[in-house]
Formats: structure tokens, C-alpha cells, sequence
């Protein structure tokens, strides 16, 4: 074997393994896409420093706006969240909603979202036509 092919098979071999990292941390990274409010509450000491999706319902009156800064609770109907997002505030979002947060918990107990999602109904609703 020649030094020039030993050079093209290591080189394979090292695009193969980097390959092979990569979809194994998005593998990890997408196999639970979020976890529910009580989910997240019974393991937050395993998400200590660590980005995680948390889903739950936005309780009614409980949004607060102040600037581009959003203050909201969260609940899945057992447990809630206090949640803190700066940033643009989807068009969909209100109290009521499904919506899902990427962030990390600080210490004070408060989520720190760099990311809202506020999800679809799950049926389309019409709007009334108005009356003639």
C-alpha cells in the first residue's frame, strides 16, 4: 500500500467518525424534543447549566410585558414554571396557549428562555363572517 492511498483511508476514516459524532449529538439532541412542566420540576437538578425545552400552557394572567421583555407562568396542570423571555414575541402567543421555551433555569427559580414557541391549535377554528 502506498503512503498516498494510507493517507486517503485515514483521511475517510476521520470523516467517518466526525460524521458519526455529529449525528449522534443531533440524535440526543432530538429524542426528547421537550419535556412537560412536571417533567422539567422532577428533574431540574439534571439540567443544571444545560439548555432544555419545557412545554406547558401559558396560566392565564399571568403575562406580563414590559419592553421586549416577557414574564409568564407556565403549567401543565400539576406543576408550574415562572418564565422570563427577552426577545420578539410570536403573534399567536397570549395567555391560554400551548407554548414551548428553550432556555435554563437560573437560581432563583425563574426559566431564562432564549426561545418561545407558541404551538397551533390542533383544529382550525373559522372565523365568524360578519354580518350583511
Amino acid at each position: 500500500m502506498s503512503l498516498k492511498q494510507l493517507k486517503f483511508i485515514v483521511g475517510g476514516v476521520i470523516v467517518l467518525v466526525a460524521m458519526g459524532v455529529l449525528g449522534y449529538q443531533g440524535y440526543v439532541n432530538s429524542a426528547t424534543y421537550y419535556y412537560t412542566v412536571s417533567e422539567f420540576a422532577s428533574q431540574q437538578s439534571t439540567f443544571t447549566d444545560k439548555n432544555v425545552r419545557v412545554a406547558g400552557n401559558v396560566t392565564d394572567g399571568t403575562v406580563e410585558r414590559q419592553g421586549t421583555t416577557l414574564k409568564f407562568t407556565m403549567t401543565d396542570g400539576q406543576d408550574s414554571l415562572p418564565v422570563v423571555y427577552k426577545g420578539v414575541v410570536p403573534d399567536s402567543f397570549k395567555a391560554g396557549i400551548e407554548a414551548v421555551v428553550l432556555g435554563k433555569l437560573n437560581p432563583d427559580g425563574i426559566f431564562e428562555a432564549t426561545e418561545l414557541l407558541a404551538k397551533c391549535p390542533s383544529k382550525y377554528e373559522p372565523v365568524d363572517a360578519p354580518a350583511k
